[in-house]
């Protein structure tokens, strides 16, 4: 650990006040306005994407023509979730909490750009620092792109906490990363009569039961075995009492594949079993498939790079190669169908059974505060790296 006790009080502050202070998906309103005033102070110059992302660019350039541009990416949200950590700064927004690390994602940022501005020794070019909302819905990034921030950039870079590492290790795997993540609202339109005359409805609820059995032959009997995928219903809403046979059923999921054409294939053959296996029984169903975000693909080359540099910071040890790729989404992904990146997971966990092992969207989820130095550390290294101009 290299941080000055200073500028571990830095990222402890913020990551504590984000923490305190969370706010849902592209409604980061004061967690915005902060963020811009305290890059503003750090002379960094700053730019709304869309109403909460804030972009940050800071140009330091000895060498126009071997000048590069390096993107570092944390996002801010946070989680429609009741926290019960007993935390002396837990949340104090009523059903809202970071079960998730972005404040310390973050609170990290924050800190790398506070050492590359007051430190822009050997950097030739351009550290853009995305601080992204919406991750948690997998809108934020795409605005980002939409905005062709990420379209000058050589490389860039994200980080992401992880219960299921430990402080101390770093996941620096390449290629397949996260899955893709989508979701589908299946409305069923059926009709609806007494129970005691079902002869005279269209069962939607019976309808939606034979939608879920199906659904599940798609990665069963439809992907190729050698790839993966997920089909999950995770919400059903239907009926009025137990009398009535119900005339619309709503249900709701997600599908996630690591391969771009099986995610396609996997979401339209969702909308063609709904469809079929309502037409057959006489209803109708409305399929609303909503694009979330692509596979998160990590760059071979990027991998290697940053694993040169934890290497550098922290050891030998740091590096973990295997750690196994997951079917959760990240819509990072969406940067790199232009950009050369890496989305590396840092250990936050004391172990089993300790505090900072619940996982992810927990309402007892926390992080080891070590493991925001260290991510903070690794964002300013990766920077220097690819704009050293020694």
């Amino acid at each position: 650990m290299t941080l000055s006790h200073e500028n571990q009080n830095y990222i402890l502050k913020w990551r504590r006040y984000f923490h305190q202070y969370p706010e849902l998906p592209m409604k980061e309103y004061k967690t915005a306005d902060v963020i811009e005033k305290e890059l503003q102070h750090l002379g960094i110059q700053t730019h709304r994407i869309h109403e909460t992302g804030i972009c940050g660019v800071f140009t330091h350039i000895t060498d126009l023509k071997h000048a590069k541009s390096v993107g570092l990416r944390a996002d801010i949200d946070a989680l429609p979730v009741t926290e019960k950590t007993g935390l002396s700064f837990a949340s104090v927004n009523s059903g809202v909490m970071h079960a998730c690390g972005h404040d310390g994602h973050t609170a990290a940022l924050l800190g790398a750009a506070k050492r590359l501005t007051e430190h822009p020794d050997h950097i030739n070019g351009t550290v853009k620092f995305f601080f992204q909302q919406g991750e948690e819905i997998c809108q934020g990034a795409k605005l980002f792109v939409k905005a062709n921030e990420h379209k000058d950039l050589d490389r860039i870079l994200a980080v992401h906490m992880c219960s299921s590492l430990p402080v101390g290790k770093m996941s620096v795997r390449g290629g397949e990363c996260s899955a893709s993540c989508d979701k589908f609202i299946i409305k069923i339109h059926g009709k609806s009569s007494h129970a005691a005359t079902p002869h005279q409805s269209i069962d939607a609820i019976y309808v939606a039961s034979q939608i879920v059995v199906n659904l599940q032959s798609i990665i069963a009997r439809g992907t190729n075995p050698i790839e993966t995928g997920v089909v999950s219903v995770g919400s059903i809403h239907g009926g009025k009492t137990y009398n009535i046979v119900s005339d619309e059923v709503i249900l709701e999921g997600t599908t996630r594949a690591f391969n771009q054409e099986v995610r396609n294939t996997i979401n339209r053959r969702v909308k063609e079993i709904a469809e079929g296996i309502a037409m057959t029984y006489g209803a109708i169903a409305d399929v609303d498939i909503q694009d979330f975000t692509r596979p998160l693909i990590n760059d071979q080359d990027v991998a290697n790079e940053v694993a040169e540099v934890a290497i550098n910071l922290f050891g030998e040890s740091i590096a973990e190669y295997n750690y196994n790729k997951v079917m959760l989404g990240d819509d990072f992904a969406e940067y790199l169908t232009d950009v050369k990146g890496m989305y590396v997971w840092i250990g936050s966990s004391d172990g089993e059974n300790t505090p900072t092992s619940y996982p992810h969207h927990h309402e007892q989820f926390d992080i080891n505060e070590k493991a925001v130095f260290m991510a903070s550390e690794l964002y300013e290294a990766y920077a220097r790296k690819i704009l050293n101009t020694l």
